[in-house]
C-alpha cells in the first residue's frame, strides 16, 4: 500500500494554474488530487508517441470554452476529434454571429416569444442559429456538392471549416491542419437537418458513415499507443472507447464529467469500468474528474501546455 503523506496547499503570490495543480496533486483528496493526476497524464500524452483522441459534446462550443478547443486543434495537440452534430451547429453560428451571456432563471415562455433560445445560461437569438445555419449549409452544398454523390462526415466537415474561414472556429483549424472530425450522429442537429433537406432535391446524395468508421479503424491500428481526453459523455465518449478496445484499450484516459455512475449510464461510467470492457488497459494511466468542464478545462490545459 502506498504511504505518501498528505501535503497541505500553501498559496503563494506567484502561483499559476500549473503550480497550483502540482500542489493539488499532493493534497491527498479529493477532486483536486484528480486534477493533478490529469495534468501529469495530459503532459505525457502531448509529449509522447500516442495516437491522441479528443471527444466533447456540443454544449461547450456555445460557451467561451470553444476557444480552448480551437487552441488545442490549432496547436495540433490531437490527431482525431469525435463530437456531436450540435458542435458543428454552434461553431458555424458563432463564426458568423454572436451568442450572449444569459441566465438559468429567465422565463422560458417569454424567451420563446421574443425569439431567444436558452442553452443553460447562454442566450442564442433565433436568427443567429437555424436560419443562419440553413443559409450557410445550403450555400455550401449547392456550390461544392452539386456534382458529388457521396461523402463522409469528416470530408464534409473539412469543407465546412474551409467555408467558415474564421480563425475562431475549431472546424476551420481542423480543416487547416487536416485533423479529422468524426460525428457519428450526423443527423442529430441543424447541420444534419440541412443534409436531409438537400437530399430532397438531390436523391442520389449520400453521407457514408462507414467511411468514417474505416478512418477510425485505420487510425487506431496505425498507433502502438492511444490516449484520449474525453469531455462529457454520450456518443462521442463511447465512440472513442469502443474503438479503443480493438487495440486492447487506451493507454491514457482522462474523463471530465458531471454525470455519476449510479444510473448505469455511459456518461457517468468511470474509467475503471472501461477496464472491464477492455476499453482502457488494466495498467493504463486513467482518471475521472467530476465537475464542470468550463471550470476545469482552462486550468488543466493551461498547465499541460505551458507548465
Amino acid at each position: 500500500m502506498q504511504r505518501e503523506p498528505v501535503k497541505d496547499i500553501v498559496l503563494e503570490k506567484n502561483d499559476v494554474p500549473f503550480s497550483l495543480l502540482k500542489k493539488m496533486s499532493k493534497a491527498g483528496g479529493f477532486s483536486g488530487r484528480e486534477m493533478g493526476e490529469a495534468l501529469d497524464y495530459l503532459k505525457e500524452l502531448f509529449k509522447g508517441d500516442y495516437g491522441k483522441i479528443l471527444t466533447f459534446p456540443a454544449d461547450i462550443i456555445a460557451t467561451g470554452l470553444r476557444g480552448v478547443i480551437t487552441q488545442l486543434i490549432k496547436l495540433k495537440k490531437f490527431d482525431l476529434i469525435i463530437t456531436t452534430c450540435g458542435a458543428l451547429d454552434h461553431d458555424i453560428a458563432r463564426s458568423f454571429s454572436d451568442y450572449y451571456k444569459g441566465s438559468y432563471f429567465e422565463d422560458d415562455v417569454k424567451l420563446r416569444k421574443i425569439g431567444i433560445h436558452r442553452l443553460g445560461n447562454v442566450f442564442i437569438p433565433l436568427e443567429n442559429y437555424g436560419p443562419l445555419i440553413e443559409k450557410k449549409m445550403q450555400e455550401l452544398l449547392n456550390s461544392e456538392y452539386s456534382q458529388i454523390k457521396k461523402t463522409s462526415t469528416y470530408k464534409l466537415i473539412w469543407d465546412i471549416g474551409k467555408m467558415i474561414n474564421n480563425e475562431s472556429s475549431f472546424l476551420y483549424w481542423a480543416f487547416k491542419n487536416q485533423i479529422p472530425v468524426i460525428v457519428p450522429g450526423i443527423t442529430d442537429g441543424a447541420v444534419g437537418y440541412q443534409l436531409w433537406l438537400y437530399k430532397q432535391s438531390h436523391r442520389d446524395f449520400t453521407i457514408d458513415v462507414l467511411e468514417d468508421e474505416q478512418l477510425i479503424s485505420d487510425f487506431i491500428y496505425s498507433h502502438k499507443k492511444l490516449g484520449a481526453l474525453i469531455i462529457g459523455g454520450g456518443i462521442s465518449k463511447h465512440h472513442a472507447i469502443w474503438w479503443s478496445q480493438f487495440r486492447n484499450g487506451l493507454d491514457i484516459a482522462v474523463y471530465i464529467t458531471t454525470a455519476y455512475e449510479y444510473d448505469g449510464s455511459l456518461s457517468g461510467a468511470l474509467t475503471k469500468e472501461a477496464i472491464s470492457w477492455g476499453k482502457i488497459k488494466p495498467r493504463g494511466k486513467h482518471v475521472t474528474i467530476h465537475g464542470d468542464a468550463t471550470i476545469i478545462l482552462p486550468f488543466l490545459i493551461q498547465g499541460a501546455l505551458y507548465g
